[in-house]
């Protein structure tokens, strides 16, 4: 359901635009006056805003403005009984979707109404599908070795120096590998990836500088490396303390002369790429081991980038969280959940060993399998699921402790908790579809298909 703040000082015209668009479903809220109106856009979530241009304590399009500054998607239809071409030329000027004269035509406004709001859901979704396609998020945070980092991508990137990312699984490093390509020259050309785990040692030179046809058994045609791949662009190399002896000295000739050979192939091939590294490892007690190249250090370590651990900057927790809440229940189509004081310093309590992608996996979950409001109680019952939960005394037995070893990722989790907490909410409101998507805050097309994707059933 639709939600639609009027702000126009004339009682009569906002009794008439509630009783018309309440008609229609919509959820309606009035005031008198811009600056009311304002603070309301700044607490809550509309989907659409109706103003009056001439108004006592605030003019219309000072609204506008100001509505626009807080929630920028947010579409505005001005309405005025002194309607001039001038004055809704700058009104569309300043952002307004749409103007309107008063008396308002009944047929007029509900179909611009209707297509205010699904333009709004449609630059909801591209923001959505934008975010999915494109791998470069902002790097948030507001500690110094954030803003230091900041820092060093913005002085490092238009160069081409080597730069080695240092930091723990899951901190951030391909974040910052890809804000050095974006930042950088060479933008316009691709970023390409290798992981350097994943690659079986016997293939990883294939994969770095690839193959003549017939230079081993299931080499049955010529195939082009990531070294030609990327250049012109970036080659990030990820984890590669984990690369084998043989490809080091392939790279390091590589970073040398800037030419490459394919495996099984004589002809020397000149590449033009910036390498950015990054591992999980400490390299010199690696090169101390004998598993690293110290002159293959030398060569990638031009610039040092280290992304601390998510336990070293807890003062960042609060915006990654808010953020992250935004981001998946925009993905998931529910409105954003809010979160209390108490809970962000239960999340700053936890130890977070898998880091920023351990946080958002945290949240997600919080979002499945909580109410309107997260709080601290739910943080605490979530944040370690396999853990036994304790019961005072005059409160109820907790369920049955679910088996999670039957579960082959956290997707089949998160869908078994999404199921069951749906089943929950429909038999506490004896199946009122409407009542329920109400009670768990999404829209009730959206509970729809989630009861027809899980298959459930009445008194099953």
């Amino acid at each position: 359901m639709a939600k639609i703040l009027i702000i126009d000082d004339e009682r009569s015209i906002r009794n008439t635009l509630r009783e018309i668009l309440e008609y229609e479903d919509y959820e309606v809220e009035d005031v008198d006056n811009g600056v009311d109106g304002l603070q309301l856009i700044e607490k809550k979530d509309y989907d659409l805003v109706l103003c009056d241009i001439k108004m006592n304590r605030m003019d219309g399009m000072e609204v506008l403005t100001d509505g626009l500054a807080i929630k920028p998607d947010l579409p505005f239809i001005m309405i005025s009984g002194h309607g001039t071409v001038e004055t809704a030329v700058e009104a569309s000027k300043k952002g307004a979707f749409d103007f309107i004269s008063k008396p308002p035509d009944l047929n007029r406004l509900l179909i611009t109404v209707r297509n205010a709001l699904d333009r709004g859901s449609l630059v909801v979704e591209a923001k959505v599908l934008k975010r999915k396609v494109s791998k470069v998020r902002p790097i948030l945070g507001e500690s110094q070795a954030i803003i230091k980092i900041k820092e060093t991508i913005d002085r490092v990137a238009p160069t081409d120096a080597r730069v080695l990312v240092t930091g723990a699984n899951g901190s951030g490093k391909e974040l910052v590998a890809r804000w050095l390509h974006e930042k950088s020259n060479r933008s316009g050309a691709p970023i390409i990836e290798v992981n350097c785990a994943a690659i079986p040692s016997e293939l990883i030179e294939s994969e770095l500088f690839g193959h003549e046809k017939g230079s081993f058994t299931s080499a049955i045609k010529q195939r082009i490396g990531k070294f030609e791949s990327a250049s012109g662009g970036t080659l990030f190399l990820d984890e590669i303390g984990d690369m084998s002896q043989s490809a080091q000295a392939k790279v390091l000739r590589a970073l040398q002369e800037n030419k490459i050979t394919r495996v099984g192939g004589e002809k020397e091939i000149d590449v033009d790429v910036r390498v950015v590294a990054a591992t999980n490892k400490d390299l010199l007690k690696e090169i101390e081991a004998g598993n690293f190249r110290m002159d293959l250090y030398h060569r990638l370590s031009v610039i040092l980038i280290h992304v601390p651990p998510l336990i070293e900057r807890k003062d960042d927790i609060t915006l990654l969280t808010q953020s992250f809440l935004d981001e998946i229940c925009n993905e998931y189509g529910m409105p954003v959940k809010k979160i209390s004081d108490a809970a962000l310093e239960a999340l700053k309590a936890l130890p977070w060993t898998g880091n920023i992608r351990e946080l958002r996996n945290m949240v997600e979950r919080l979002i499945i399998l909580s109410d309107k409001v997260i709080t601290d109680n739910d943080v605490r019952a979530f944040a370690n699921p396999s853990a036994p939960v304790a019961v005072t005394a005059g409160t109820a037995a907790p369920a049955p402790q679910t088996d999670f070893d039957q579960f082959n990722n956290f997707q089949e989790y998160k869908d078994f908790a999404e199921r069951e907490y749906i089943k929950f909410k429909l038999e506490k409101n004896n199946w009122n579809v409407s009542k329920t998507a109400d009670d768990i805050d999404i829209q009730r097309s959206h509970l729809y298909s989630k009861i027809e994707k899980f298959g459930l059933k009445r008194g099953e």
